[in-house]
Protein backbone atom coordinates (compact mmCIF):
# COMPACT_ATOMS: atom_id res chain seq x y z
CA UNK A 1 0.00 0.00 0.00
CA UNK A 2 1.72 3.17 -1.08
CA UNK A 3 -0.30 6.11 0.43
CA UNK A 4 2.21 8.56 -1.19
CA UNK A 5 1.00 7.09 -4.65
CA UNK A 6 -2.40 7.57 -3.91
CA UNK A 7 -2.00 10.67 -2.63
CA UNK A 8 -0.71 11.92 -6.12
CA UNK A 9 -3.79 10.07 -7.56
CA UNK A 10 -6.35 11.87 -6.14
CA UNK A 11 -4.68 14.94 -6.35
CA UNK A 12 -4.55 14.22 -9.90
CA UNK A 13 -8.37 13.12 -9.84
CA UNK A 14 -8.90 16.69 -8.02
CA UNK A 15 -6.77 18.51 -10.97
CA UNK A 16 -8.87 16.65 -13.81
CA UNK A 17 -12.38 16.54 -12.76
CA UNK A 18 -11.96 20.26 -11.69
CA UNK A 19 -10.49 21.56 -15.38
CA UNK A 20 -11.94 19.19 -17.83
CA UNK A 21 -14.82 21.04 -18.10
CA UNK A 22 -13.05 24.40 -17.89
CA UNK A 23 -11.80 26.01 -21.27
CA UNK A 24 -8.27 25.68 -19.26
CA UNK A 25 -7.12 22.49 -20.59
CA UNK A 26 -7.60 19.76 -18.21
CA UNK A 27 -4.51 17.75 -20.03
CA UNK A 28 -2.16 20.60 -19.77
CA UNK A 29 -2.87 20.84 -15.97
CA UNK A 30 -2.39 17.05 -15.82
CA UNK A 31 0.82 17.28 -17.64
CA UNK A 32 2.01 19.96 -15.47
CA UNK A 33 0.68 18.47 -12.14
CA UNK A 34 2.40 14.97 -12.99
CA UNK A 35 5.41 17.04 -13.45
CA UNK A 36 5.40 18.94 -9.79
CA UNK A 37 4.62 15.60 -8.38
CA UNK A 38 7.29 13.41 -10.26
CA UNK A 39 4.42 11.41 -11.89
CA UNK A 40 5.98 10.84 -14.45
CA UNK A 41 6.53 7.50 -17.51
CA UNK A 42 4.22 5.61 -19.53
CA UNK A 43 2.18 4.51 -16.48
CA UNK A 44 1.44 7.82 -15.35
CA UNK A 45 0.46 9.28 -19.26
CA UNK A 46 -1.74 6.17 -19.36
CA UNK A 47 -3.52 6.97 -16.16
CA UNK A 48 -3.92 10.93 -17.04
CA UNK A 49 -5.80 10.13 -20.01
CA UNK A 50 -7.20 7.08 -17.61
CA UNK A 51 -8.92 9.08 -15.36
CA UNK A 52 -11.19 11.74 -17.48
CA UNK A 53 -13.38 9.01 -17.52
CA UNK A 54 -13.60 9.40 -14.02
CA UNK A 55 -15.25 13.12 -15.58
CA UNK A 56 -17.00 11.49 -18.32
CA UNK A 57 -18.72 9.65 -15.12
CA UNK A 58 -19.91 12.89 -13.94
CA UNK A 59 -21.71 13.79 -16.65
CA UNK A 60 -23.69 10.67 -17.51
CA UNK A 61 -24.98 10.84 -13.76
CA UNK A 62 -25.89 14.68 -13.55
CA UNK A 63 -27.57 14.59 -17.04
CA UNK A 64 -28.88 10.53 -16.95
CA UNK A 65 -32.63 11.85 -17.51
CA UNK A 66 -31.58 13.50 -20.25
CA UNK A 67 -29.49 10.62 -21.73
CA UNK A 68 -31.72 8.20 -20.50
CA UNK A 69 -34.47 9.38 -22.76
CA UNK A 70 -32.66 9.97 -25.51
CA UNK A 71 -31.38 5.83 -25.12
CA UNK A 72 -35.64 5.10 -24.78
CA UNK A 73 -36.51 7.28 -27.72
CA UNK A 74 -33.88 6.27 -30.07
CA UNK A 75 -36.27 4.29 -31.87
CA UNK A 76 -39.47 6.07 -32.59
CA UNK A 77 -38.22 9.61 -31.24
CA UNK A 78 -36.78 12.03 -34.08
CA UNK A 79 -35.16 14.64 -31.43
CA UNK A 80 -33.54 11.64 -29.37
CA UNK A 81 -32.58 10.10 -33.66
CA UNK A 82 -31.22 13.77 -33.84
CA UNK A 83 -29.41 14.43 -30.75
CA UNK A 84 -27.65 10.81 -30.97
CA UNK A 85 -26.86 11.36 -34.77
CA UNK A 86 -24.94 14.47 -34.03
CA UNK A 87 -23.40 13.22 -31.44
CA UNK A 88 -22.14 10.48 -33.64
CA UNK A 89 -20.87 13.22 -35.96
CA UNK A 90 -19.10 15.35 -33.75
CA UNK A 91 -17.10 12.56 -32.75
CA UNK A 92 -15.51 11.07 -36.28
CA UNK A 93 -13.14 13.38 -36.64
CA UNK A 94 -11.41 13.58 -33.14
CA UNK A 95 -11.39 9.39 -33.85
CA UNK A 96 -10.11 10.12 -37.46
CA UNK A 97 -6.88 12.43 -36.49
CA UNK A 98 -6.12 11.20 -33.30
CA UNK A 99 -5.53 7.38 -34.56
CA UNK A 100 -3.36 9.12 -37.24
CA UNK A 101 -1.81 11.64 -35.09
CA UNK A 102 -1.69 10.71 -31.95
CA UNK A 103 1.62 9.12 -31.50
CA UNK A 104 3.29 12.01 -33.22
CA UNK A 105 1.72 14.23 -30.93
CA UNK A 106 2.27 12.90 -27.71
CA UNK A 107 5.74 11.92 -28.37
CA UNK A 108 6.34 15.86 -29.29
CA UNK A 109 4.22 17.97 -27.71
CA UNK A 110 3.49 16.48 -23.95
CA UNK A 111 6.02 18.15 -22.50
CA UNK A 112 5.63 21.06 -20.42
CA UNK A 113 6.53 24.09 -22.19
CA UNK A 114 4.71 23.20 -25.36
CA UNK A 115 1.63 23.14 -23.01
CA UNK A 116 2.45 26.56 -21.88
CA UNK A 117 2.73 28.11 -24.97
CA UNK A 118 -0.86 26.33 -26.06
CA UNK A 119 -2.15 27.86 -22.69
CA UNK A 120 -1.07 31.62 -23.87
CA UNK A 121 -2.42 31.25 -27.43
CA UNK A 122 -5.43 29.98 -26.33
CA UNK A 123 -5.82 32.83 -23.84
CA UNK A 124 -6.24 34.65 -26.50
CA UNK A 125 -8.58 32.99 -28.92
CA UNK A 126 -10.73 33.21 -26.43
CA UNK A 127 -10.92 36.82 -25.41
CA UNK A 128 -10.66 37.92 -29.11
CA UNK A 129 -13.82 35.35 -29.67
CA UNK A 130 -15.55 37.26 -26.88
CA UNK A 131 -14.82 40.77 -28.15
CA UNK A 132 -16.27 39.74 -31.34
CA UNK A 133 -19.73 38.16 -29.33
CA UNK A 134 -19.92 41.26 -27.05
CA UNK A 135 -19.67 43.54 -30.10
CA UNK A 136 -22.63 41.59 -32.08
CA UNK A 137 -24.57 40.82 -28.91
CA UNK A 138 -23.86 43.24 -26.22
CA UNK A 139 -25.03 42.52 -22.99
CA UNK A 140 -28.35 40.51 -24.07
CA UNK A 141 -26.51 37.64 -24.04
CA UNK A 142 -25.30 37.57 -20.40
CA UNK A 143 -28.82 38.75 -19.52
CA UNK A 144 -30.71 35.96 -21.77
CA UNK A 145 -32.41 38.07 -24.25
CA UNK A 146 -30.23 37.03 -26.92
CA UNK A 147 -32.21 34.90 -29.55
CA UNK A 148 -29.11 32.77 -30.93
CA UNK A 149 -29.22 30.77 -34.10
CA UNK A 150 -28.67 27.56 -31.76
CA UNK A 151 -30.05 28.38 -28.13
CA UNK A 152 -30.49 24.82 -27.65
CA UNK A 153 -28.99 20.92 -28.18
CA UNK A 154 -32.17 20.32 -30.15
CA UNK A 155 -31.43 23.32 -32.11
CA UNK A 156 -28.59 21.97 -33.80
CA UNK A 157 -27.82 20.30 -38.00
CA UNK A 158 -25.76 17.54 -38.77
CA UNK A 159 -23.57 20.57 -40.47
CA UNK A 160 -23.76 22.06 -37.00
CA UNK A 161 -22.91 19.29 -35.11
CA UNK A 162 -19.35 18.36 -37.54
CA UNK A 163 -18.21 21.67 -37.39
CA UNK A 164 -17.97 21.40 -33.60
CA UNK A 165 -16.38 17.75 -34.21
CA UNK A 166 -13.56 19.56 -36.44
CA UNK A 167 -12.77 22.29 -34.01
CA UNK A 168 -12.64 19.81 -31.12
CA UNK A 169 -9.40 18.39 -33.31
CA UNK A 170 -7.65 21.18 -32.17
CA UNK A 171 -7.73 19.85 -28.77
CA UNK A 172 -5.63 17.44 -29.96
CA UNK A 173 -2.40 19.79 -29.33
CA UNK A 174 -2.38 19.42 -25.25
CA UNK A 175 -3.06 22.92 -23.69
CA UNK A 176 -5.12 23.88 -26.10
CA UNK A 177 -8.71 22.52 -24.01
CA UNK A 178 -11.25 20.71 -25.72
CA UNK A 179 -13.51 22.31 -23.63
CA UNK A 180 -12.60 25.35 -24.89
CA UNK A 181 -12.56 24.25 -28.39
CA UNK A 182 -15.62 23.19 -28.84
CA UNK A 183 -17.35 25.99 -26.80
CA UNK A 184 -15.56 28.58 -27.79
CA UNK A 185 -15.83 27.20 -31.54
CA UNK A 186 -19.41 26.87 -31.09
CA UNK A 187 -20.13 29.96 -30.02
CA UNK A 188 -18.77 31.37 -33.43
CA UNK A 189 -21.08 29.27 -34.78
CA UNK A 190 -23.89 30.96 -33.85
CA UNK A 191 -24.71 28.62 -30.34
CA UNK A 192 -25.85 30.27 -27.38
CA UNK A 193 -23.23 29.92 -24.37
CA UNK A 194 -25.85 27.69 -22.31
CA UNK A 195 -26.12 25.45 -25.74
CA UNK A 196 -22.26 25.27 -26.71
CA UNK A 197 -21.62 24.05 -22.62
CA UNK A 198 -23.77 21.57 -22.82
CA UNK A 199 -23.16 20.21 -26.07
CA UNK A 200 -19.44 19.74 -24.97
CA UNK A 201 -20.52 17.78 -22.07
CA UNK A 202 -22.15 15.67 -23.86
CA UNK A 203 -19.22 15.15 -26.80
CA UNK A 204 -17.03 14.40 -24.17
CA UNK A 205 -18.65 11.27 -23.42
CA UNK A 206 -17.87 9.09 -26.11
CA UNK A 207 -14.68 11.28 -27.13
CA UNK A 208 -12.97 11.04 -23.75
CA UNK A 209 -14.26 7.42 -22.65
CA UNK A 210 -13.23 5.99 -25.85
CA UNK A 211 -9.49 7.78 -25.60
CA UNK A 212 -9.60 6.20 -21.77
CA UNK A 213 -10.03 2.82 -23.26
CA UNK A 214 -7.80 2.68 -26.39
CA UNK A 215 -5.17 3.71 -24.38
CA UNK A 216 -5.88 1.35 -21.42
CA UNK A 217 -5.82 -1.31 -24.16
CA UNK A 218 -2.99 0.00 -26.47
CA UNK A 219 -0.82 0.34 -23.05
CA UNK A 220 -2.08 -2.80 -21.47
CA UNK A 221 1.22 -4.94 -21.33
CA UNK A 222 2.96 -1.79 -19.02
CA UNK A 223 0.04 -1.96 -16.59
CA UNK A 224 -0.45 -4.34 -14.00
CA UNK A 225 -3.33 -5.35 -10.93
CA UNK A 226 -0.85 -3.29 -8.30
CA UNK A 227 -2.00 -0.24 -10.74
CA UNK A 228 -5.44 -0.61 -9.88
CA UNK A 229 -6.33 0.91 -7.14
CA UNK A 230 -4.22 4.17 -7.97
CA UNK A 231 -6.27 4.44 -11.30
CA UNK A 232 -9.45 3.68 -8.94
CA UNK A 233 -8.65 6.27 -6.27
CA UNK A 234 -8.19 8.91 -9.53
CA UNK A 235 -11.08 7.94 -11.12
CA UNK A 236 -13.25 8.41 -7.92
CA UNK A 237 -11.85 12.20 -7.02
CA UNK A 238 -12.50 12.89 -10.60
CA UNK A 239 -15.95 12.07 -10.46
CA UNK A 240 -16.70 13.79 -7.83
CA UNK A 241 -15.10 17.33 -8.45
CA UNK A 242 -15.92 17.02 -11.71
CA UNK A 243 -19.32 16.73 -10.21
CA UNK A 244 -19.19 20.23 -8.53
CA UNK A 245 -17.62 21.96 -11.55
CA UNK A 246 -20.63 20.40 -13.75
CA UNK A 247 -23.22 22.00 -11.64
CA UNK A 248 -21.01 25.47 -11.07
CA UNK A 249 -20.26 26.23 -14.63
CA UNK A 250 -24.29 25.53 -16.21
CA UNK A 251 -25.06 28.46 -13.08
CA UNK A 252 -21.68 30.60 -14.67
CA UNK A 253 -21.97 30.92 -17.79
CA UNK A 254 -25.84 32.40 -17.36
CA UNK A 255 -24.62 35.13 -16.51
CA UNK A 256 -20.49 35.25 -17.00
CA UNK A 257 -18.88 35.50 -20.31
CA UNK A 258 -15.39 33.50 -20.56
CA UNK A 259 -12.87 36.32 -20.41
CA UNK A 260 -11.78 35.54 -16.88
CA UNK A 261 -10.01 31.75 -18.01
CA UNK A 262 -8.50 33.49 -20.53
CA UNK A 263 -6.73 36.15 -18.37
CA UNK A 264 -5.78 32.98 -16.05
CA UNK A 265 -4.59 31.04 -19.19
CA UNK A 266 -1.87 33.69 -19.89
CA UNK A 267 -0.76 34.25 -16.81
CA UNK A 268 -0.55 30.51 -15.89
CA UNK A 269 1.34 29.96 -19.45
CA UNK A 270 3.79 32.76 -18.62
CA UNK A 271 4.42 31.30 -15.23
CA UNK A 272 5.00 28.48 -16.39
CA UNK A 273 7.55 29.48 -18.87
CA UNK A 274 9.22 32.31 -16.51
CA UNK A 275 9.76 29.11 -14.47
CA UNK A 276 11.39 27.17 -16.83
CA UNK A 277 13.26 29.98 -18.49
CA UNK A 278 15.17 30.73 -15.17
CA UNK A 279 15.50 27.03 -13.91
CA UNK A 280 13.57 27.94 -10.62
CA UNK A 281 11.00 24.73 -11.37
CA UNK A 282 12.71 21.48 -12.96
CA UNK A 283 9.57 20.67 -14.99
CA UNK A 284 10.15 17.11 -16.48
CA UNK A 285 8.45 15.64 -19.00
Amino acid sequence: MDLTLWLKAAIMGVVEGLTEFLPISSTGHLILTASLLELTGETAKVFGIAIQTGAMLAVIWEYRARLGAAVAGLATQAPAQRFVRNLLIAFVPAVVLGLALGAAIKAHLFTPVAVALAFIVGGLVILWVERRHHAAFGERDLEGHRVARVETVDDMSALDALKVGLVQCVALIPGTSRSGATIIGSMLFGFSRKAATEFSFFLGIPTLMGAGAYSLVKQRDALGWGDLPMFAVGLVFAFLSALLCIRWLIRYVSSHDFRVFAWYRIAFGALVLLTAWGGWVDWQD
